[in-house]
């Protein structure tokens, strides 16, 4: 059986580092009062030559040097962005002119916070279906772009950053013991896009637009969500939140992170938390917070794996995976 196995994982930050602290000359907010309702600490926002596509590149290049590969290897790259750099063409094709690729094929994903998770889902199925040996899945985002700097409720909250994961075919039996991308649970509702969505778009309003955020109503809704996908992924894999070696959802919110963790039984210990380092950064949250605890040597060869997110629309899904 043909089985989407993780070769590499690598990061990128903006050089600019950006404190609670440094909030309280620009809106009616305090370094204690951010960081006991989100638990962020920091963000990193970048500069003008700093971009979704040169991020994302950073990224790219740190995977494949972890995976001890080079463009040549990849067949495909999915980005998951929505702050790309052009309306069109798609960022995906930047970043692979960027790396010196010119085969293969290269396209963008928008599911908002929850495009890592989709475009992980989307590679495993082009792996597995033939159609790709090896899938470079990015997850890059410029927020800072978007944001009101105005808006107290939402400038504090969102970061940049870019994560980045290889995929390769490989061969399992089929278990929950092989390794790679082993159950998967995508979900989505429409009727919820006026909680957390941009006010402007090429067809509307003919502007970039900014955040806007209901986040009462996201908070509310996020932990049932979150637990729905959870537990199907678990149920398609057969196993409970006993057998996970590690938790590592969209760092969104701490308060969120946390909830879900005690409402699904994972234990603190098994949850990796990086927002208070990073703040928010969308669809770039789980590959970044996934490229950390790589790192710093918590996931290793062998592990249980769960990621899992939420974004505007509203999207949300859960992707296992044995390291």
């Amino acid at each position: 059986m043909i089985r989407s196995v993780v070769r590499g994982t690598g990061a990128a930050l903006p050089r600019r580092i950006m404190k609670n602290a440094d909030f309280e000359g620009m809106v009616e907010t305090s370094d204690e009062w951010i960081a006991q309702r989100t638990g962020i600490r920091q963000r990193h926002i970048a500069a003008d030559d700093e971009t979704t596509a040169s991020l994302g590149e950073a990224a790219a290049r740190a995977a494949l040097d972890n995976a001890g590969l080079t463009p040549a290897d990849i067949d495909l790259i999915v980005l998951a962005t929505s702050t790309p750099n052009n309306t069109f063409p798609a960022t995906a094709v930047d970043i692979q002119n960027r790396l010196g690729m010119h085969h293969g094929f290269a396209f963008d994903m928008q599911a908002v916070c929850s495009g890592f998770v989709y475009a992980v889902t989307t590679a495993d199925l082009y792996i597995r279906g033939g159609l790709a040996k090896r899938v470079l899945v990015i997850g890059s985002e410029t927020f800072s772009r978007i944001l009101d700097w105005s808006d107290r409720s939402t400038c504090v909250l969102f970061g940049d950053g870019a994560g980045a994961m290889v995929l390769e075919a490989g061969e399992g039996a089929g278990g929950i013991e092989d390794h790679g991308v082993l159950a998967a649970s995508l979900r989505s509702d429409g009727a919820h896009k006026d909680k957390l969505f941009v006010d402007g778009g090429a067809s509307t309003t003919g502007t970039v637009g900014h955040l806007r955020m209901e986040g009462r109503e996201v908070f509310k809704h996020a932990v049932g969500m979150i637990t729905d996908v959870i537990e199907a992924t678990f149920s398609a894999a057969g196993i409970t939140a006993e057998d996970l070696d590690w938790f590592v959802p969209h760092q969104a919110n701490k308060r969120i992170i946390d909830a879900s963790a005690k409402k699904l039984g994972i234990a603190e210990q098994k949850v990796v938390v990086t927002v208070d380092l990073h703040g928010n950064t969308s669809a770039a949250s789980v590959p970044l917070a996934l490229s950390v605890a790589v790192a710093d040597g918590r996931i290793k060869k062998g592990d249980l794996v769960l990621i899992e997110a939420m974004g505007g629309g509203f999207t949300w899904g859960a992707v296992l995976v044995r390291w």
